[in-house]
C-alpha cells in the first residue's frame, strides 16, 4: 500500500488571521465562527426525537443569546461550567455558548450518579451546569453545592436552553493557550484527573487531524456515543463542523435504533468504540451462515477477490457487489467507517474493507485532545492504528528486541496537565511538552503506529516474558456470544511473582436462554473457543485458566471494562 503526503486542511486560516483569530491557531469559538462565514446555510445540527435541524447560522445566534443570557446574568471570562445529558443539539449549543462567552466547559459523563457528578462538580470548580431535565431537578437538590442548573430539555422548573436569550458582548479575549476546556477521565470517588485542554489544544487536533483524513461539507456525521468523551466530541462534532458538514445525534446504543437512523440520516462518516464494529460485522456474518455453508463459503469468496481488488488497484467494487448485505446494516450511504478507543482485530477491518466500506483506525487519548493518529483511506495499513499527524512527534522508548517500547508524543494538541494535580501530571509531561501515553508499541519509517497494550497491563509469565492482555482479548472479539472478555494474570508463583494467563468471559444473555442457562455446556463452548485461539498464540501466551462470570464486568460509560474493579471480583477465584 503507498504512503501519502499531508494534506494542509487548514489552510483556510490564512484568510481568516489577523481578521477574526490572531496568532496560529483560532480559539474554538473563533473556530465555529469562521465556519459559520464559511458555510452558514449549511445544516450544522439534525436530531431525531425530536425531529428538528439548525443551519451555523441558526446555531450561532442560539449559541450567542446563550452566551449573552449568562453574561447578563453575571457569569464572566474563565467561569466553570458543566454539561451533562443525553447526545442533542442543546448539547453542543451550550458547550459553545459557555466558550464564546470565555468560559470553561466541563463535559459530565450523564452516566454518573448524582453524587458522583457532584463530586466532579465540587473538585473542578464548577459554578453551573447545563443538563437534562430529570438531572437539573434532582441534582444537588437540597442546594448544599450551591450551583445554578439549566435545563437541556423543555418543561424543567430551571432556564431552558432555548429561552434564554441575553445581548452578547464579545469578551475581547484573543489568546487560544487560555483553557478552554477540563474534561475527568476518571476518579469517581477518589481524586479525579481533569485533563486541562487550551483553545489551541483542540483547535489544532481539529484541522491537523485532516492532515490524514478528508472531510466534505456534504458529509453527515453519527454522533451516538457520549459527547462528554473527548473522541466523539473532535472525531464527530470538531472535525464535522471545521469541514462545514452537518452533526447527527443519536441517543441510544441500540443496533436497531442505529440501524434506523443511518438509514433515515443518509449518513456518510460513522465513528464508533470496536465492540459496536465487531457486533455489527458479527451480527451480519451469522445472517449469511444461516443460509448455508455454500452460500456462506461463495459470499466469503467474493469478499476476498473484493479485498484484493480494493488493496492493488484502489477499485472498490464491494459497494455494488454487497449492495444487499450492506443494506441489512443500513451501511450502503456509508462513505468512511473510523474506529476508535480500543484495538480492534485485523479480521474486522479486513471484512469491512472487502464489503466496500472505507473502514480505518485512529489512536489517541484524552491528554492528547485526543487524536494523534489515522490511517489515511487510501493507504490504510489494517494492522496499525494510524499514522501519525502532520505536527505530531513520537519517541519509542526503551524498546525491547521488536522495538515495542513506551510511546511518547509531542504536538500542539498535548494538554498542559491535571487539574489540581501537578505530581499526576509530572509522572506523564515531561517539561519539554513530551507526553507519555502510557501505551506501549512500535511505529516504522513512514509514521504508523502499531500497539502492544498498555504498560500498567502487562503481565510477566514465568518465563520472565511480558504479555499484553489486549493483544489476546483481540483474537476473541468476532464471538458474538461472548458479550465481554478480559484477559489477566494468576500468580503461579507467590514468591517470584510469576504469573499465567487466565480469561474472564461473560456470554451474551441469547446465548445462556439458547443453552436454558446449562454452565456445563458454556464451560465446554468456551474451552472449545479458548483451545481454538490458544493454537494461534506462542506458548507463553496461551490461557491455562477459564473463569466465566454470571454478571456483567464492570464498564465505563464508552462500554470498557474497568480492568482494576474487575480484577478484585475475581481475585480469589
Amino acid at each position: 500500500m503507498k504512503n501519502v503526503e499531508y494534506r494542509n486542511a487548514w489552510a483556510f486560516l490564512d484568510d481568516y488571521r489577523g481578521k477574526e483569530f490572531e496568532g496560529e491557531w483560532p480559539r474554538v469559538n473563533e473556530l465555529f465562527h469562521i465556519s459559520v462565514l464559511r458555510f452558514g446555510s449549511n445544516d450544522v445540527f439534525r436530531a431525531f426525537e425530536p425531529d428538528e435541524s439548525y443551519t451555523y447560522e441558526e446555531a450561532e445566534r442560539i449559541i450567542m443569546n446563550v452566551a449573552g443570557w449568562l453574561q447578563e446574568n453575571g457569569f464572566r471570562p474563565g467561569d466553570r461550567i458543566g454539561v451533562a445529558g443525553k447526545n442533542s443539539p442543546q448539547w453542543v449549543m451550550a458547550y459553545f455558548a459557555v466558550l464564546y462567552m470565555g468560559g470553561i466547559i466541563y463535559p459530565l459523563d450523564n452516566n454518573l450518579r448524582n453524587e458522583e457528578m457532584l463530586h466532579f462538580i465540587e473538585f473542578g470548580d464548577i459554578k453551573a451546569v447545563f443538563t437534562d431535565k430529570e438531572r437539573a431537578e434532582s441534582l444537588d437538590a437540597d442546594g448544599k453545592a450551591g450551583i445554578s442548573k439549566f435545563s437541556l430539555e423543555p418543561g424543567s422548573a430551571y432556564p431552558w436552553i432555548m429561552e434564554m436569550e441575553g445581548a452578547y458582548r464579545d469578551p475581547g479575549l484573543k489568546d487560544a493557550e487560555d483553557v478552554a476546556s477540563i474534561i475527568f477521565t476518571s476518579g469517581t470517588t477518589g481524586t479525579p484527573k481533569g485533563v486541562v485542554l487550551s483553545h489551541r489544544n483542540l483547535s489544532s487536533d481539529a484541522l491537523l487531524t485532516q492532515s490524514n483524513l478528508t472531510f466534505y461539507e456534504t458529509d453527515r456525521s453519527y454522533a451516538v456515543l457520549p459527547l462528554s468523551h473527548a473522541y466523539t466530541m473532535e472525531a464527530v462534532v470538531y472535525l464535522t463542523f471545521t469541514s462545514g458538514g452537518c452533526i447527527v445525534f443519536g441517543k441510544k446504543l441500540a443496533m436497531s435504533r442505529i440501524a434506523k437512523e443511518l438509514r433515515e440520516a443518509e449518513i456518510t462518516i460513522f465513528m464508533a468504540v470496536p465492540m459496536l464494529y465487531n457486533k455489527m460485522i458479527a451480527g451480519l456474518m451469522a445472517g449469511v451462515r444461516k443460509k448455508g455453508i455454500i452460500v456462506y463459503g461463495l459470499i466469503r469468496f467474493m469478499m476476498g477477490i473484493s479485498g484484493i481488488i480494493k488493496t492493488t488497484t484502489g477499485r472498490n467494487i464491494g459497494k455494488k457487489l454487497f449492495s444487499s448485505l450492506l443494506d441489512k446494516l443500513s451501511l450502503r450511504t456509508l462513505r468512511t467507517c473510523i474506529s476508535g478507543g480500543g484495538p480492534l482485530p485485523v479480521s474486522t477491518v479486513r471484512m469491512f474493507q472487502e464489503l466496500g466500506i472505507d473502514f480505518v483506525q485512529g489512536y489517541g487519548l484524552t491528554e492528547a485532545s485526543p487524536i494523534t493518529h489515522v490511517n489515511p483511506v487510501e493507504a490504510f495499513r489494517m494492522d496499525s492504528v494510524g499514522k501519525k499527524l502532520a505536527g505530531i512527534e513520537v519517541r519509542i522508548v526503551n524498546p525491547d528486541s521488536d522495538g515495542n517500547g513506551l510511546i511518547y508524543i509531542k504536538g500542539p494538541m498535548v494538554m498542559q496537565g491535571y487539574y489540581k494535580n501537578p505530581e499526576a501530571t509530572a509522572e506523564v509531561l515531561g517539561d519539554d511538552g513530551w507526553l507519555n501515553t502510557g501505551d506501549v508499541g512500535h511505529q516504522d519509517d513512514d509514521g504508523y503506529l502499531y500497539i502492544t497494550g498498555r504498560e500498567k497491563n502487562v503481565i510477566v509469565t514465568e518465563g520472565g516474558k511480558n504479555v499484553f492482555p489486549e493483544e489476546i482479548e483481540d483474537k476473541f472479539q468476532l464471538y458474538h456470544e461472548l458479550h465481554q472478555v478480559m484477559v489477566m494474570g494468576y500468580i503461579v508463583n507467590e514468591k517470584l511473582k510469576k504469573e499465567a494467563i487466565e480469561l474472564v468471559v461473560h456470554f451474551t444473555d441469547e446465548y445462556m436462554e439458547s443453552i436454558h442457562g446449562d454452565m456445563d455446556e458454556a464451560y465446554k463452548h468456551i474451552s472449545s473457543i479458548v483451545d481454538d485461539v490458544n493454537r494461534g498464540l506462542l506458548t507463553y501466551k496461551k490461557i491455562t485458566k477459564i473463569i466465566i462470570s454470571d454478571k456483567p464486568l464492570p464498564v465505563t460509560s464508552s462500554s470498557k471494562i474497568k480492568r482494576s474493579e474487575a480484577k478484585l471480583l475475581f481475585k480469589d477465584r
